[in-house]
């Protein structure tokens, strides 16, 4: 895993102009098909990628907090939501909620998450390549897959099912 997430920055970038034509070609005209088959590429990958394994997501990136979310964590710390905020949270330059540092303090040394049953919506849903109307959140995808090597895969994966 060490080897695929030293050389993913860099396959990232090398296919970063090509994904971008082709997701603009896909916001203009996605395929009736779209979430059907980003569905079937998402559970393909992950039947076979091990995120305990990397967690790159954890360790290089930080998910955005909605309102409820600082809520159930702050439930299951047993704090007031305010209080979470102060302990672990900062407000970034688009007013959202996001972690003081990275990697993230809720990720143990075994690549773990301490607040698993409770974590945030963000990281519940990434890499978010099983979300309907998929073609949205073309500019997301991008940066993921310069993070996620599932999301790579399922990139690489994707062009060669859709025409160009």
């Amino acid at each position: 895993m060490d080897d695929i997430l030293k050389q993913l920055p860099q396959r990232a970038k090398d296919t970063h102009n090509e994904n971008k034509k082709f997701f603009a070609k896909l916001k203009k005209k996605p395929p009736k098909h779209l979430d059907a088959l980003m569905a079937e590429l998402h559970e393909n990958e992950f039947s076979r990628t091990d995120c305990l394994s990397c967690a790159n997501c954890c360790k290089t990136t930080g998910p955005l907090f909605t309102d409820r979310d600082v809520a159930r964590i702050a439930k299951h710390f047993r704090l007031k939501p305010q209080q979470f905020i102060e302990k672990y949270l900062r407000i970034d330059e688009e007013n959202d909620f996001v972690l003081q540092s990275v990697p993230c303090t809720f990720l143990g040394a075994d690549n773990y998450c301490s607040i698993y049953e409770v974590r945030p919506k963000a990281c519940r849903e990434f890499p978010h390549t099983d979300r309907k109307k998929f073609q949205q959140i073309s500019n997301l995808t991008l940066k993921n897959v310069a993070i996620c090597p599932a999301a790579f895969n399922i990139v690489e994966e994707m062009k060669k099912r859709l025409p160009q």
